[in-house]
């Protein structure tokens, strides 16, 4: 699976209500309502600056706070092809695999706005374009990316009628 955009860049410990605030996600559970509105706090431009396929880039512990699962799914709606961080927070990570966002977790400091990325998943690198340099990402196990490659838990077990890893 690769994935290739321009890089969005955000510091430590971005929390869910960063990712879609409170007064929204509390409002509707229309998706691309909520997308409109993604990382809003942060930045009041973003989501008129996003292409399809375009990354959130940030720094350690990304996802903190509450478990809801508005935030990534407001992250996929917005048309985010991946979060690279240097760490996620527990259950923001599983809620992603789940939902079929893509979560790269590597060193993200030679990463800068605007930087075009490239993403290969299975080989465990990110493509800096920009700067034309690698950077190793911790590899997802094999069960993972087979979850995200069929577009998340639910679509996987509507396709296979369970757990299918073969």
């Amino acid at each position: 699976m690769d994935l290739q955009g321009r890089a969005h860049k955000f510091g430590d410990d971005v929390n869910t209500d960063y990712i879609i605030s409170g007064r929204y996600k509390f409002k509707t559970l229309d998706m691309k309502e909520l997308a409109r509105h993604v990382m809003e706090d942060l930045d009041p431009d973003f989501y008129s600056k996003v292409n399809k396929g375009d990354f959130i880039v940030a720094g350690r512990n990304f996802g903190c706070g509450s478990s809801r699962e508005q935030a990534p799914l407001a992250i996929i709606n917005a048309d985010i092809g991946a979060v690279i961080a240097k760490s996620f927070a527990r259950i923001f990570y599983r809620n992603c695999i789940n939902t079929g966002l893509p979560l790269i977790e590597c060193d993200t400091d030679q990463i800068d706005p605007g930087d075009e990325l490239k993403v290969d998943l299975e080989g465990g690198v990110l493509y800096n374009l920009s700067k034309e340099i690698e950077i190793p990402i911790t590899p997802l196990p094999p069960v993972m990316l087979k979850i995200l490659s069929d577009g998340g838990l639910v679509e996987h077990f509507k396709k296979y009628g369970g757990f299918n890893f073969e």
